[in-house]
């Protein structure tokens, strides 16, 4: 599963130092780009560009980023000035979908030659290290991590804030196939329909159940977890499930749940091209300015040994102990 967010960056620059104020020729830059944005007339920011902007930045590739910006987290409804990132005004941007930051750098004759979106990320977040709360896999078989694990060859999830210490799982047979015939359907991958439980007691703060399940080999970037449950711990740490299937969830936003009590079923829905399961902790609810927790499980068997205190791997056959 990849973040749902996408970013740009150009910028040709010299060294000054900005103060904290919004500097007039920002402010008339900023509201002109929120206007035009807004109104879909990508040509007019492209105006608003730099010569240096427009030959990295053709229109075409203009318009394609900030027109699948909008389809991702829709208008800007609100903004707000920050803070200056060295050269950059950074604005605080409430989407009609996503909180993001929008950094917008400004030559001496008001053309942008700096633009940068990314999740919004405020200076207060609690830092969460790794989970202190006791963890069972969220499942009952054995299952195979097929990403997971601290660098980029055994987790595509590290050069994702919110993500950088996620799982994906599947089942898979003797032969290392996840499915048991072609894979052309979801009825025929092992994982799919499989009840997926809380690791820990908690309390579910967000639900979204309504997303259909894809064909294999397809994909959903409308909305990327598909299918979502997020509980939160004690101890503030939010545990995200991601691509239940349609309509299997059976809590509600707002429950108290108990450990090992059933959530969901495991499915195909958002940006998954397979029935898997996506699980991750990060720091707060919303992934967009959220930080990932480091995930350990009390006891496991990994492999056919039994190992506590562990956090699985890509290629682990994992089962809880119990």
């Amino acid at each position: 599963m990849k973040i749902i967010l996408t970013g740009l960056i150009f910028t040709l620059l010299t060294n000054f130092t900005l103060g904290q104020t919004e500097k007039m020729t920002y402010k008339t830059v900023a509201d002109s780009f929120e206007t035009n944005y807004n109104a879909g007339n990508f040509e007019a920011i492209f105006a608003t560009f730099s010569l240096e902007m427009q030959t990295a930045l053709p229109l075409d590739k203009t318009k394609g980023f900030l027109s699948g910006l909008k389809q991702q987290v829709g208008k800007i409804t609100k903004r707000a000035f920050v803070k200056y990132e060295k050269t950059y005004a950074s604005y605080k941007t409430t989407f009609e979908n996503a909180l993001l930051a929008i950094n917008i750098s400004v030559d001496n004759n008001g053309k942008i030659n700096g633009l940068f979106v990314k999740p919004f990320k405020a200076d207060n977040l609690p830092k969460i290290e790794r989970n202190t709360t006791k963890l069972l896999l969220p499942f009952k078989e054995e299952w195979t991590v097929i990403w997971g694990g601290d660098t980029k060859e055994l987790n595509y999830h590290v050069e994702s804030e919110a993500q950088k210490n996620a799982f994906d799982l599947v089942i898979t047979d003797k032969q290392g196939n996840s499915f048991k015939t072609d894979g052309k359907t979801n009825e025929d991958y092992y994982a799919f329909g499989k009840e997926l439980i809380a690791p820990c007691d908690g309390e579910v703060v967000l639900v979204v159940d309504g997303i259909k399940d894809n064909v294999p080999s397809t994909l959903n970037p409308i909305y990327i977890p598909g299918n979502t449950v997020i509980i939160k711990t004690a101890n503030n740490e939010y545990l995200f499930f991601a691509h239940f299937k349609q309509h299997s969830i059976v809590v509600k936003q707002g429950q108290t749940v108990k450990q090992g009590q059933l959530i969901g079923l495991c499915g195909n829905s958002g940006n998954s091209s397979e029935p898997h399961l996506h699980f991750h902790i990060q720091n707060v609810e919303d992934m967009n300015t959220a930080t990932g927790v480091k995930c350990y499980f009390e006891q496991i068997q990994v492999n056919g040994q039994t190992k506590t205190d562990y956090s699985p791997i890509q290629k682990d056959k994992i089962r809880n102990s119990q």
